[in-house]
């Protein structure tokens, strides 16, 4: 009877760390996702239409104002980008529009860098959950130090 409960304990534990590991894959996983819907944008600029957004308004979250087209595209009088990418009205911002639509993405590195800002904060929050849970101290330190300069790098840049 000892060695069954022994061995239904130590069934339990593992599980325990299985599923642990695959919340913090799913985490990492969602930081992944949601910074790519961004980051493609900001990364692959060949082939989509490229200029400069010179900010004329600024609302909540969104900032617009008239697109002006580099070598290939068409001007747009009206786009809007998001509002945590520039520093307010009058800012000439180098873009990238999203394709079939008037959303504009920073380019450059401040712009890739807050694309991955949602990695960056999954990465934070993985470490916590290797560290507390699964006792992996060193790769909880690398993951965090990680997330960290992300966020720290586009703080600095933005």
């Amino acid at each position: 009877m000892r060695r069954a409960g022994e061995s239904a304990y130590g069934l339990l534990l593992l599980g325990r760390h299985v599923v642990m590991a695959l919340i913090v894959l799913v985490v990492l996983a969602a930081g992944v996702w949601t910074s790519w819907g961004t980051a493609q944008h900001a990364m692959f600029t060949k082939g989509k239409e490229r200029g400069m957004l010179t900010v004329a308004a600024c609302h909540d979250d969104w900032c617009t104002g008239p697109f002006t087209a580099g070598a290939a595209g068409a001007d747009h009088p009206k786009v809007r980008i998001d509002a945590t990418v520039t520093d307010g009205k009058g800012q000439r911002v180098p873009v990238v529009l999203k394709p079939g639509t008037h959303d504009a993405v920073r380019t450059g590195l401040p712009g890739l860098l807050y694309a991955w800002v949602p990695l960056g904060g999954a990465l934070l929050l993985a470490s916590v959950l290797l560290a507390g849970a699964l006792r992996l101290h060193r790769a909880a330190w690398a993951l965090g130090l990680a997330g960290a300069g992300v966020l720290g790098a586009a703080f600095v840049v933005l």
